[in-house]
């Protein structure tokens, strides 16, 4: 589960690939939160103008529906490569070795299967959306003020290739694990135990403050 992994990296082709990627996740994963209080701002002016001049903001449910995928989509990658997202954490920790590879390589690869069914099914859902010689270049848009809908459509594609590139960064960092058991895997969330966990949890915390 989140807040209980932890990445380790050194000098090696996988490790600055990781770091390179990292850094394109984080972008998109910031591009999300931005979202989300950007659209906390439009919220605040569509209510304050409906309360105060009987005119909320224009399209409002239109804006909210455009930036779903920036909110639901952009982080998976960074939330992927950090370990955030909920997994058997007591069941996978209980494994050790190269078994504990082998089922990560397993899952892992199963994931990335789907990954790329679901790649391909939103692209097919954003070209039935996207025509060069409409209007805006949109086969459709929203009810309301009328936004083109094909850049929200083309953004799970371009998230779910992302989180492609991470799974197959994983898999490489899990199979190269399972020939080399004794080493610890780079580039791949490890379960933390409750001291490391802590002190991972007191750094951060110190680290805030120092910047307050």
């Amino acid at each position: 589960m989140a807040g209980s992994s932890l990445v380790l990296s050194d000098d090696s082709r996988l490790s600055i690939i990781d770091q390179r990627l990292y850094k394109l996740e984080s972008f998109l994963a910031l591009i999300s939160g931005l979202t989300v209080f950007v659209l906390m701002l439009m919220a605040v002016v569509s209510v304050g103008g409906r309360n105060f001049a009987n005119a909320p903001l224009p399209g409002y449910v239109d804006w909210i529906e455009q930036a779903m995928p920036l909110i639901a989509f952009m982080g998976i990658s960074y939330a992927q490569r950090d370990g955030g997202h909920i997994r058997m954490d007591m069941v996978v920790g209980a494994l050790k070795g190269r078994v504990l590879y082998i089922v990560e390589f397993v899952t892992t690869a199963f994931i990335f299967a789907l990954i790329i069914l679901l790649i391909w099914g939103s692209w097919a859902h954003f070209s039935r959306s996207f025509d060069f010689g409409a209007p805006l270049w949109s086969r459709d848009s929203s009810i309301d003020i009328g936004i083109p809908l094909w850049p929200a459509k083309l953004l799970a594609p371009v998230a779910f290739s992302v989180l492609c590139l991470r799974l197959a960064l994983q898999l490489w960092a899990y199979g190269r694990a399972i020939r080399n058991p004794s080493d610890a895997p780079i580039a791949v969330p490890l379960i933390a135990d409750a001291a490391t966990q802590a002190a991972m949890e007191a750094e951060h915390v110190s680290g805030n403050e120092t910047k307050g």
